[in-house]
């Protein structure tokens, strides 16, 4: 073992602790945080691939564990806020749904939407609740807000169904980009994760992220095109057509609709604008993550 100059007290010890360990015949493992922005040590997630699949399986069976309705949670939740969403935005408001019926209209954009609430929820609270496993067992910690963020296509897949028997039942047929639909709803988890990422790391030293998170969902749904279509913005407010679309959850929905329900232009813009934006916040959000994760166990 080399003994450096920065520490010289620290390698003398360690150094110590070796030969002891070697004289009695024990192997010593040490486990010491990544050495720099870029080692993200990737590797060790497929290594750690089964406790992945165990907290994603355990996220979902605890969610609807001692629940009088179970998984049906999953399609209650938007069913109801699109019944919402038709009685005030469609027959009050009267905003228009491109030519589709309104409910469809709705229900297809709080899919993704939900799907992205919910796990950017799960994902920003992932390294605090996980507190008692943080500080027992070494794993790479990163494996706790994909997995939080991974659980929620159980409930995607359940409210799709949903979706289909609606589809069927007002005649609407998907056009040929319901092959990308895969794509979109990837989109929309590493929309999720990206921003998750940042949010994980800084619920860690300040808990107020916790209470921010809900309220920022919120406010995030009524600035995403859910209740309406992104073309009634670009129409009305031409100027601020740009910076709309910096929201990456435009490029998400409005993908999903043209996937989903036959609308005839593809949304190109905001979805190159969506994967641009949320592949930035993902590397930002991935080198914050691992910088700061030497420090969870001491502070959460």
């Amino acid at each position: 073992m080399a003994v450096t100059e920065r520490d010289p007290e620290l390698a003398s010890s360690q150094f110590q602790q070796t030969l002891l360990a070697s004289e009695v015949g024990i192997s010593v493992i040490r486990i010491e945080p990544s050495g720099g922005w870029l080692s993200l040590g990737l590797r060790e997630i497929w290594a750690y691939r089964e406790l992945t699949y165990f907290l994603i399986w355990r996220d979902v069976k605890i969610r609807y564990k001692q629940t009088a309705i179970g998984a049906a949670w999953a399609v209650l939740q938007p069913l109801l806020t699109m019944v919402v969403f038709t009685l005030l935005f469609n027959r009050i408001a009267e905003i228009p749904s491109d030519g589709l019926p309104y409910p469809l209209f709705a229900f297809t954009a709080l899919l993704p939407w939900s799907f992205f609430a919910g796990a950017l929820t799960r994902c920003s609270a992932s390294v605090v609740s996980q507190s008692n496993l943080i500080s027992k067992v070494y794993f790479p910690r990163l494996i706790l807000p994909i997995s939080a963020a991974v659980s929620g296509i159980v409930d995607f897949a359940i409210a799709f169904v949903i979706l289909i028997i609606m589809m069927v039942w007002y005649g609407v047929a998907p056009n040929w980009g319901i092959v990308l639909l895969p794509v979109f709803l990837f989109l929309g988890l590493m929309a999720a994760l990206s921003i998750g990422l940042w949010l994980a790391s800084l619920n860690v030293r300040y808990r107020d992220i916790g209470h921010a998170v809900p309220f920022l969902v919120q406010i995030w749904m009524f600035v995403s095109p859910v209740a309406y279509s992104a073309s009634l913005v670009t129409e009305k407010w031409q100027k601020w057509q740009f910076l709309y679309s910096l929201n990456p959850m435009v490029g998400v929905i409005e993908g999903f609709r043209w996937a989903l329900l036959g609308q005839a232009h593809p949304p190109f813009y905001p979805v190159l604008l969506s994967v641009v934006i949320v592949t930035a916040l993902f590397v930002g959000g991935l080198l914050f993550f691992k910088r700061t994760e030497q420090d969870f166990a001491d502070v959460v």
